[in-house]
């Protein structure tokens, strides 16, 4: 019982209070603002271009039957038409599926079968992936389109160029049969699990203004702003911080880089006036040393936000004198976002952390226990000594759910908060400080990797008889993966593995093993399973000793 009359606000709330309608405004507010730039293509777009090119995909995509619900797949690299999908399919209730343009074919073929996309848009790149992969599908799209043709290749029979395909397509706003919901479901990103089929993560209308607010305001971002995102936008990262995303909710201009290039995207600070880049801290490294080899003009930028892993306090110092001495540091994951946040303020003296809890946010570490789940008011003393579970509560940013993988989201989800497998450290501040992984994933670059899926694909070899991976320190990647093989017998070679991981369908390149060691036996606990943490823990002696080593090239 309310002591008002609610009716119309959760009417206008529940049905208006929509990331399109945000853009839409923008649209309205500054039609002829910049919204996107494309150095390489040589392609600008106004709001207004920007939303009738929208328009033209939503209708195309009406022709061939799509409407509310329907799964349009997308995997593209960062380019308009990667922009135009994002906000095309929402404006006829249709979802957006961005998938990582680096899956080898299999685990696209895998993709494609579990979401069953009616439409799947794709990156002339990678054309040759996506032939193979479709046709090894058990479900076929009843569409396939080729986009971003940066290098003018030949379109492949039975499927159509993204010019074609919209070519005839109306600009105007098209017309719909249905009222938008905060909780529709409008974007759907991938990350990677425990095999080869990345978990599906469903984001809801409201997840998507509610993460462009965070950022908003976390920066903080206005429509004067001009953002490059040096990653992926198919990351949660890529997507919402500072890319599409805030960026078109805010009115401000993004952007285009396909392919990271530091002394690039250096130079381009400041011919086009870019207030905040966002990374990976490979990426910060990378720009530093391009910095250092020949100064470019930086005055522009506000900041560099970085994500994916934690910066040391020497690196930090480094990075805020040679970039700028705005530098931002997010933890979060696919499922919630950013959930704790290291603002200039915090740094150098926080660095090595992963900050402290976003305003709409609680990040807390609970008891680790090898038989149950701790309770989320389960924690460990605040003495950065103690060390427990990560768990999220982040009501805003994620929809608590996994796509057809209930047995997944009862694992991870639990009274409203997000079981990370993170284990780390607080203080007395209740900045969290990363430690680890309970399931022993790696991070290379960005990109989460489970052994047992690198494992998988290595044990299909008759060749080898067990095998461990883990990972070793990477300067450039944050990690680099690396092998532990007992072999059949005696004459495998360590080259003759890393052809074998080159050649599977199943494991991307950024998965594959970049050191690999021979051995006679894998440490194993007492309940038969593979003593990831032992053999981590001695990798990085392995790799000075020289029992590690790169496969000879051939």
């Amino acid at each position: 019982m309310r002591t008002y009359d609610d009716k119309m606000f959760i009417d206008t709330f529940e049905h208006s209070y929509t990331w399109l309608n945000g853009f839409k405004r923008n649209v309205n507010r500054f039609a002829d603002r910049l919204a996107l730039i494309d150095p390489e293509r040589n392609i600008s777009l106004t709001y207004k271009q920007l939303d009738c090119q929208a328009n033209r995909l939503a209708s195309a995509l009406q022709k061939d039957g799509l409407g509310k619900n329907d799964l349009v797949m997308t995997a593209l690299y960062n380019s308009p038409e990667f922009a135009i999908s994002y906000i095309g399919p929402r404006k006829i209730g249709a979802i957006m599926l961005a998938a990582n343009f680096n899956l080898a074919s299999g685990e696209m073929t895998m993709l494609i079968d579990h979401n069953k996309p009616k439409v799947l848009i794709y990156s002339a790149a990678i054309r040759d992936v996506v032939i193979e992969s479709v046709l090894n599908c058990k479900y076929k799209p009843g569409r396939l389109v080729m986009a971003d043709n940066i290098r003018n290749i030949e379109v492949a029979a039975g499927h159509i160029s993204y010019e074609d395909y919209v070519q005839a397509a109306s600009p105007s706003e098209p017309d719909v049969n249905f009222r938008p919901h905060i909780y529709d479901e409008v974007l759907r990103l991938c990350t990677s699990g425990t095999t080869a089929l990345p978990k599906c993560v469903p984001i809801n209308d409201i997840n998507e203004v509610l993460s462009a607010h965070d950022v908003i305001m976390h920066y903080p971002l206005d429509f004067h702003d001009v953002t490059l995102n040096l990653t992926p936008w198919f990351h949660r990262g890529g997507c919402h911080s500072g890319g599409p995303g805030p960026i078109f909710y805010v009115g401000g201009t993004v952007l285009v880089m396909r392919n990271f290039l530091p002394q690039t995207a250096l130079e381009w600070v400041s011919k086009y006036s870019i207030t905040f880049m966002m990374g990976a801290p490979a990426n910060l490294e990378l720009l530093s040393q391009a910095q250092q080899k020949k100064s470019f003009d930086l005055k522009s930028l506000k900041g560099i936000v970085t994500m994916g892993g934690p910066l040391s306090k020497a690196d930090c110092i480094r990075y805020m004198k040679v970039l700028t001495p705005n530098i931002f540091n997010g933890y979060g994951t696919t499922e919630s976002f950013w959930n704790s946040f290291l603002r200039p303020f915090n740094l150098p003296e926080k660095a090595g952390s992963a900050g402290g809890s976003c305003l709409d946010d609680e990040v807390r570490l609970v008891k680790l226990y090898d038989n149950k789940r701790a309770e989320p008011d389960d924690t460990v003393p605040k003495d950065s000594v103690s060390e427990g579970e990560i768990i999220i509560f982040s009501p805003g940013k994620t929809t608590y759910s996994y796509y057809n993988n209930e047995e997944m989201a009862k694992e991870k989800f639990y009274k409203g908060w997000l079981y990370t497998g993170d284990v780390g450290t607080w203080d007395s501040l209740s900045f969290v400080t990363i430690k680890g992984r309970k399931d022993d994933m790696m991070v290379v670059s960005g990109e989460n990797i489970y052994p047992s899926q690198v494992e998988e694909v290595i044990l299909e070899s008759p060749r080898v008889k067990d095998c461990i991976v883990t990972s070793v320190e990477d300067r450039l990647r944050g990690q680099a993966v690396c092998a532990y093989i007992v072999p059949e017998d005696k004459s495998v070679t360590i080259e003759e593995i890393s052809s074998f991981c080159k050649n599977s369908p199943l494991l991307s390149k950024y998965k594959r093993p970049r050191y690999f060691a021979l051995i006679d036996d894998i440490p194993l606990s007492a309940t038969g399973k593979k003593r990831h943490s032992q053999m981590k823990k001695r990798s990085q002696a392995d790799l000075a000793s020289g029992l590690l080593r790169k496969a000879v090239a051939t």
